[in-house]
C-alpha cells in the first residue's frame, strides 16, 4: 500500500457492466477500493460513479494509469477525472462587505475540516482585510473605479490564474460576473445567495421578507453561470420562521444558513462529489 488515495469520478451512458468494468479494472491492478457510490439517473439514462481507491502496488504511475484507464473505458464513452486526495483544491475567495460566509470558510479551512487550500482573498472593499490577514492570507483590494467593472474583473481573474486557482468562491461577493468570466470559470466558481431570489431582489432582502410575512427562509449554493443566480444548484437549506421574528433575527438566521450551505457546497466540490448535467447536479455523498 502506498499510503496515497485517489478519487475517481465517472459518468457515462448507462449500460450493463459499467460498474463491473471499473471495479474489475482496479482490482486487476491490486487497488483497494475504500469508498464507492453509484447512481443511475433514470431520466438522463446516465450512470455516475465515485470511487476512492488506494493503489495496491508501490511506485504507482499516475500518468500510465490515466492513459491505460482511459483507453480501457473508451467503449463506454466515459467522462472521468482522477484526483489525488492529498492534493487540496486551491481556492481564491471573493467577498464584498459582509463577513459571515468568509469567516466560516476560513475557520473551517484553518481548523483542517474543509479540504481546500485557500490561496488569497480578493474584494472590491477594504472591510475584510483584517480578517484575511489575521488568517495569514494575502488580501487584494480591487475597487471598481469610475465604473470600470470589466477592468476590475480582469484583475481578479488574473490573480486567480496567478495563484493557480482551481475554484473561485463568491462568499457574498456582491458583483455580477460578466458572461466572459462565467465561461472561463465554468464549474470552477460557486456562489451563495439567500433563497428569496428572485422574489426579493435588491437591498435588505430579509427586511423585504419580513414585510411579506414569510414562513421559510433559506440559502442556495450553485455554480456560477451567465444566467444570474440560476446556475446548477449544489446545496440548499431552509429554516422555518414565524411572525415573532424581527428583521434582524431573520438576517442572523439567514446568515448562518448561508454559511453552512456554502461550506457544504465547497466541500462536496473539493471532494469530487458533484456531477453536473446541464442546469442540474447530482451530489454523491
Amino acid at each position: 500500500m502506498t499510503g496515497t488515495s485517489f478519487v475517481l469520478r465517472l459518468s457515462c451512458p448507462d449500460r450493463v457492466g459499467v460498474v463491473a468494468a471499473v471495479t474489475s479494472y482496479l482490482a486487476g491492478r491490486g487497488a483497494n477500493i475504500l469508498e464507492a457510490h453509484h447512481f443511475l439517473d433514470p431520466v438522463a439514462g446516465r450512470s455516475m460513479l465515485r470511487l476512492v481507491f488506494a493503489p495496491g502496488r508501490p511506485g504507482f504511475d499516475r500518468a500510465a494509469f490515466e492513459a491505460e484507464f482511459g483507453e480501457s473505458m473508451r467503449p463506454f464513452g466515459m467522462e472521468w477525472t482522477l484526483r489525488d486526495l492529498a492534493s487540496r483544491v486551491r481556492v481564491v475567495v471573493a467577498v464584498s462587505r459582509q463577513s459571515h460566509c468568509l469567516m466560516s470558510l476560513l475557520h473551517r479551512w484553518s481548523a483542517g475540516t474543509l479540504p481546500i487550500d485557500v490561496a488569497a482573498v480578493v474584494s472590491n472593499h477594504e472591510d475584510q482585510r483584517r480578517l484575511a490577514e489575521w488568517h495569514g492570507l494575502p488580501f487584494h483590494h480591487l475597487p471598481i473605479e469610475g465604473g470600470r467593472k470589466e477592468a476590475q474583473e480582469q484583475q481578479m481573474l488574473a490573480l486567480f490564474r496567478d495563484y493557480g486557482g482551481e475554484l473561485l468562491v463568491l462568499a457574498r461577493y456582491m458583483q455580477i460576473l460578466t458572461p466572459a468570466a462565467c465561461r472561463e470559470l465554468e464549474e470552477r466558481a460557486i456562489n451563495i445567495h439567500h433563497s428569496f431570489l428572485p422574489g426579493f431582489k435588491g437591498a435588505r432582502p430579509y427586511h423585504q421578507a419580513y414585510q411579506r410575512g414569510v414562513k421559510l427562509i433559506g440559502a442556495t449554493a450553485h455554480y456560477v453561470t451567465d444566467d444570474l443566480d440560476e446556475g446548477p444548484i449544489i446545496e440548499q437549506a431552509v429554516e422555518r420562521v414565524d411572525h415573532s421574528f424581527t428583521p434582524e433575527q431573520l438576517t442572523t438566521i439567514g446568515n448562518e444558513i448561508e454559511s453552512v450551505v456554502l461550506n457544504r457546497a465547497v466541500q462536496w466540490h473539493a471532494e469530487s462529489r458533484v456531477f453536473r448535467f446541464g442546469n442540474r447536479t447530482v451530489v454523491l455523498r
